[in-house]
C-alpha cells in the first residue's frame, strides 16, 4: 500500500540501527527498561523470543488453512480523523506505525500489508490482544462442562481464599466486574501493573526486592468494592481466568490452547507466550502469532466458532459476547470510543446491534470483527506509547471506513 507522502513514513527497526552490527552498540539494544518504548519496540515486538523465555502453542502440523487472494486497493478510502482530518487509508497505515495489517472479507484476503521489515513467518507480540484469546478458550472448557461461570473463584483455586478474588465469580471476572484491587498504570513504579510486568520478566527487580511471580500478584491484591458493580479494566483478571482454566483444564494454558484451538483452525505457524520464572505463561499480554494466524483465530470468531464442519468455540458463547453485554456498566472513559459498547467474555463490544466486537492491545494491536459483514480486519503496531486517544479512535473509524467501502 503506496504512502501518499515520504514524510508519513516511521523508520523501521533497521534504518534505525536497533539491534544491527555484530555486535549491535550497546545504545542500539533493547534493555528490561526501554524494550517496549519507542523506538525499541519497532524491533523488540517481532522479537520476543530473543528477549524472553517462551513456552509454545503448538499449531499441530495439520493442514493449513488458506484465503482466496481477492486484491483490492484500499488505500483511497478516506475517513474523518479524531482531530477533523479527512485522511486516507495508505496515510493511516504509515502514521500509525502499522507493522501488518490484514482485511478479510468472507473467506478472501483483501489486503494484506507490511512493514518495518515484518513478513508472514515472523511473530509478533499481541499484548492485550492475548486476553480475547483467552476468552474463547473459556468459552470451550465452558462448554464441555469443566468451568462453572457462577462459581466463586476461591472454589476453583482455593489458594484465593482471603484475596480480593475470592468471592468473585468466573463470569464476573470474565467481564472484568470484580471489586478487586488493581492499578493498571503502565510503567509507573510500584502501580500493580508495573508488578505484573516485574514478575512476568517485562520489567528489571528493583534492588533489595524479590522477584514474584505472576500467581504472587495475585494473591496480594485485596478487594476494595463489592464485585459485580461496574466494569474496570484490569489486566490481572486474565490471568486469574487463566488460573482457573488450567486447574479446570488439568493442563498449562499453552497446551490447552493449542488442544483446544491452535490445532484446529488451520494454523500455519506455532504461537507462544512469555513466561515468568514459574513457567506461567503471561495470559493477559504475552502472546505472540503471525499476522494470517490472528485473522484465522478472528475467521473463525467470525464465523460464529467454526471452522469447516468442526465447532471449535460454542456458538452460544460468542453469541454472547455481543448479546450479553451490559452496557450500563460501561462508562467513561471506556464509552468515549465504543458509545453503546460494553466489555464481555475479554472482548470490547463496538456496536452490539451489527455484532462488532474487537479485541485491543496497548501500543496498536488490534482484532476488528463485523460479523454483519462478514469482515475481519487484523492490526498489529509499534505505536511510540503505551495508549495514544488519536490514534484508536482513528484505527476503529479506518476500520469502519473500510467495512463500509467493502
Amino acid at each position: 500500500m503506496q504512502r501518499t507522502s515520504n514524510s508519513l513514513k516511521p523508520k523501521t527497526a533497521r534504518e534505525i540501527g536497533i539491534m544491527q552490527g555484530f555486535p549491535p552498540p550497546p545504545e542500539k539494544r533493547p534493555t528490561l527498561e526501554n524494550w517496549d518504548l519507542a523506538p525499541f519496540n519497532r524491533w523488540s515486538f517481532q522479537n520476543m523470543r530473543s528477549l524472553f523465555p517462551t513456552v509454545d502453542v503448538r499449531a499441530g502440523g495439520g493442514p493449513v488453512r488458506g484465503f482466496e487472494q481477492v486484491s483490492q486497493d484500499l488505500s483511497g478510502i478516506r475517513f474523518t480523523t479524531y482531530d477533523g482530518r479527512s485522511l486516507p487509508i495508505s496515510d493511516w497505515i504509515w502514521e500509525s506505525y502499522t507493522d501488518g495489517l490484514l482485511v478479510l472479507k468472507g473467506d478472501a484476503i483483501v489486503t494484506e500489508f507490511y512493514g518495518n521489515d515484518f513478513h508472514p513467518e515472523a511473530a509478533h507480540l499481541g499484548q492485550s490482544v492475548s486476553k480475547s484469546v483467552i476468552g474463547a478458550l473459556a468459552g470451550i472448557l465452558h462448554g464441555e462442562g469443566l468451568l462453572d461461570l457462577a462459581a466463586p473463584l476461591e472454589h476453583i483455586i482455593p489458594e484465593l481464599t482471603g484475596t480480593g478474588y475470592a468471592t468473585c465469580t468466573v463470569d464476573q471476572a470474565l467481564d472484568m466486574l470484580s471489586g478487586a484491587r488493581f492499578s493498571e498504570d503502565y510503567g509507573l513504579a510500584g502501580s500493580d501493573m508495573t508488578r505484573v510486568d516485574v514478575a512476568s520478566g517485562w520489567r528489571p527487580v528493583r534492588d533489595g526486592e524479590i522477584k514474584p511471580t505472576i500467581r504472587d500478584v495475585i494473591l496480594t491484591l485485596p478487594q476494595e468494592r463489592a464485585h459485580g458493580l461496574s466494569f474496570s479494566y484490569r489486566s490481572i483478571e486474565t490471568d486469574v481466568i487463566a488460573w482457573a482454566l488450567e486447574r479446570v483444564g488439568g493442563a498449562d494454558l499453552a497446551t490447552l490452547l493449542s488442544d483446544r484451538i491452535w490445532r484446529h483452525i488451520g494454523c500455519e505457524h506455532d504461537g507462544f507466550f512469555t513466561v515468568d520464572d514459574a513457567g506461567t505463561a503471561l495470559a493477559d499480554g504475552g502472546f505472540n502469532a503471525t499476522l494470517r494466524d490472528y485473522a484465522r483465530f478472528a475467521k473463525m470468531m467470525l464465523d460464529g466458532g467454526r471452522v469447516g464442519d468442526r465447532q471449535i468455540v460454542p456458538g452460544a458463547w460468542i453469541d454472547g459476547i455481543c448479546g450479553g453485554a451490559d452496557a450500563s456498566k460501561f462508562g467513561t472513559p471506556y464509552d468515549l470510543l465504543s458509545p453503546e459498547g460494553a466489555y464481555r467474555r475479554f472482548w470490547w463490544v463496538h456496536n452490539p446491534k451489527r455484532g462488532v466486537f474487537m479485541a485491543r492491545g496497548v501500543f496498536g494491536q488490534m482484532i476488528f470483527i463485523d460479523r454483519s459483514a462478514d469482515t475481519v480486519i487484523v492490526k498489529l503496531s509499534s505505536w511510540p506509547d503505551y495508549l495514544i486517544p488519536s490514534f484508536g479512535q482513528d484505527a476503529v473509524r479506518a476500520c469502519e471506513a473500510i467495512v463500509e467501502c467493502l
